[in-house]
């Protein structure tokens, strides 16, 4: 299976990323099958910088994205926002916990 991921470059604390089509099961350091762009966070301007029709075609393919890659092509508009995966798994009794503490919040909001 192939996915979209980030693979590290640059120097020491100073990293740059390139956008890369690789297998998933292999390192991403090794070998890949086509560099798709590159990521630079230490820029403001034109830090993501993306081949939007080869994207598009591995997309079309059937690879998968990383969700780091995924929310970097969301903030870029190549794919739709509904499609934007969270990074973070929240079990069901810290979601609950968390319902309770918003809605304790609610009530005593409109009290004061």
């Amino acid at each position: 299976m192939l996915t979209i991921r980030l693979q590290r470059v640059g120097k020491l604390k100073k990293p740059t990323y390139r956008l890369i089509v690789s297998e998933k099961t292999k390192d991403t350091q090794g070998t890949y099958v086509e560099l798709l762009g590159s990521f630079n966070p230490h820029v403001k301007e034109n830090a993501f910088q993306p081949k939007a029709e080869r994207i598009a075609y591995w997309l079309s393919k059937g690879a998968t994205t990383s969700t780091t890659v995924n929310d970097l092509l969301t903030k870029a508009g190549l794919i739709k926002k509904s499609e934007k995966r969270r990074s973070v798994f929240l079990s069901k009794k810290r979601a609950a916990k968390l319902a309770a503490k918003k809605q304790a919040a609610v009530e005593k909001a409109p009290a004061a």
